[in-house]
């Protein structure tokens, strides 16, 4: 029997508002997003345990804790996820434009398609220990706002801007005539990365890196100012691309 159209209709929609929100899960995560102001909060699920747990967040919160069975844990999570008992549907944050949160002097991280959750998370992470002032990365083919990031990000997601652009050579582009001096990530470019920072001579800067395997592309490429490399002693020189993230913005607070 067919159904009628309005049931469609309604079906279309429940989808919809489905793929607009984040479940967020684990006990440090959902705490984290919990205390977040900014974060709309929709669902919070939680075994008896997690709740008391996270009774001081919930309760700052205001959120009405739906209370489940650690057995039969309905908050629809991919099987693999340890949820530590918690789960909050979430909408994603908005942070603003890079115009409104990249002004300098502090560095920016450009991501060239890094799709990889676990390396975005752990590339936040440094971005908020290192004071950069946001994360930029495509809003096609990059790892996007999900419980698995929000996880490895270890809480930085509530705090660390992490905007998503329609165009990033666009962006790049912008963030020069703003007065920022690129530097591309390039294991095999001539200057070292220290050298490319002394280039940058006190203007603030954006640190570009590309993903694991393809590294930069060609337009990411040709819309820096430099290509720079972490310099290696070992054999084997390269470095994960959260590891490279890392070295780098520590090289741009120096």
């Amino acid at each position: 029997m067919k159904k009628p159209a309005w049931v469609i209709d309604k079906e279309r929609a429940r989808r919809k508002a489905a793929s607009e929100t984040v479940w967020l899960f684990g006990l440090h995560a959902v705490r984290d997003a919990l205390e977040n102001p900014a974060r709309e909060k929709l669902r919070l699920i939680v075994t008896r345990n997690a709740a008391d747990r996270l009774s001081d967040a919930v309760a700052a919160s205001g959120v009405a804790p739906e209370i489940a069975d650690a057995r039969s844990f309905p908050a629809p999570l991919d099987p693999g996820s340890v949820h530590q008992g918690a789960a909050l549907e979430v909408r994603p944050l908005d942070w603003g434009a890079p115009s409104e949160i990249c002004a300098g002097p502090a560095p920016v991280v450009l991501l060239d398609r890094v799709s990889d959750p676990h390396n975005v998370g752990a590339i936040l992470r440094s971005a908020e220990v290192f004071g950069a002032a946001a994360v930029i990365a495509p809003a096609r083919h990059a790892a996007p706002e999900t419980g698995a990031l929000a996880k490895a990000a270890s809480g930085a997601l509530e705090r660390q801007p992490y905007l998503r652009v329609r165009n990033l050579a666009d962006t790049m582009g912008e963030l020069r005539a703003r007065g920022f001096f690129l530097l591309g990530l390039d294991g095999e470019a001539a200057t070292a990365l220290d050298e490319g920072m002394g280039h940058a001579a006190g203007r603030p800067v954006g640190l570009v890196l590309g993903a694991e395997g393809p590294g930069l592309r060609a337009r990411s490429r040709e819309s820096c100012d430099m290509l720079v490399r972490i310099p290696a002693r070992g054999a084997f020189g390269s470095l994960n691309v959260s590891n490279a993230a890392a070295v780098a913005l520590y090289a741009a607070m120096r």
